[in-house]
């Protein structure tokens, strides 16, 4: 990265994490206790905090805006070190955004429900049944949004390993994080009443943070691309034209 413009890349990259984890952890602390219990519990914790519920709902979609805005600089900053692998994990983390956006949705479904907005002539078991749906809706998209974080992060989190743009240790802490976060993963998809909690979470939670602090104020260096890389073969190429044009002469 040459340029001033360039250099500043990577510190619009921390921003972006930065910005990314404090609206997803907000939002999870705002509605955790709110969409705790049973379908019928849960509407009437969001009528008794609809505030609270909206407010929430509105960091989720800002992370979801966050996602797409730090994968297209992830695919800047790293995308020379392997141009089909950055690609392939530009789409996973894309489709994360989407799957959130979606969950999401289905959340704002159970604030109309709540408030009545939807369910006028309705029985309190139809309303019940309608909350059940609309909460299993939300919970999947969530864990099939959360499938397609680990295994874009596995790649991300190998280019950033290779590139030594930040230092290995850190890399490599957020590469290691991520394989119990998808263990817990694969178990929800498996059966959505495992669920185990805060434990496998626990070691990549503070990961982007850091991540994002270190790259907000110490940039970042990307040095060459491996000669394996997708970018190899038109160098290779351009050096076998350079030999040819001088045996021309």
């Amino acid at each position: 990265m040459s340029t001033e413009s360039d250099a500043r890349i990577p510190r619009y990259l921390g921003a972006a994490f930065i910005f990314q984890f404090a609206t997803s952890l907000t939002a999870g602390l705002l509605s955790g206790s709110i969409l705790a219990g049973s379908p019928s519990e849960v509407l009437t914790n969001i009528s008794g905090a609809a505030a609270r519920m909206q407010i929430s709902l509105l960091l989720f979609l800002l992370t979801s805006v966050g996602i797409i805005v730090m994968t297209s600089l992830l695919y800047v900053v790293l995308g020379d070190q392997n141009r089909p692998v950055a690609r392939v994990a530009l789409g996973l983390w894309m489709a994360e955004a989407v799957m959130l956006a979606v969950k999401t949705l289905g959340l704002y479904g159970l604030v109309d429900l709540s408030s009545g907005r939807i369910n006028a002539g309705t029985s309190d078991a139809s309303r019940e049944t309608i909350a059940s749906l609309t909460l299993d809706f939300s919970d999947h998209a969530g864990t099939i949004d959360m499938l397609f974080f680990c295994f874009g992060a596995l790649l991300w989190y190998s280019l950033l390993l290779r590139s030594r743009s930040v230092p290995r240790p850190i890399s490599a802490w957020g590469l290691v994080a991520v394989f119990p976060v998808l263990a817990a993963t694969v178990l929800l998809l498996w059966d959505n009443s495992r669920d185990l909690g805060f434990a496998l979470y626990a070691l990549y939670i503070p990961f982007e943070l850091v991540l994002g602090l270190w790259l907000l104020i110490k940039g970042a260096s990307v040095s060459s691309p491996h000669p394996d890389s997708a970018a190899a073969p038109n160098i290779f190429h351009g050096e076998q034209q350079e030999v040819r044009q001088e045996k021309q002469h």
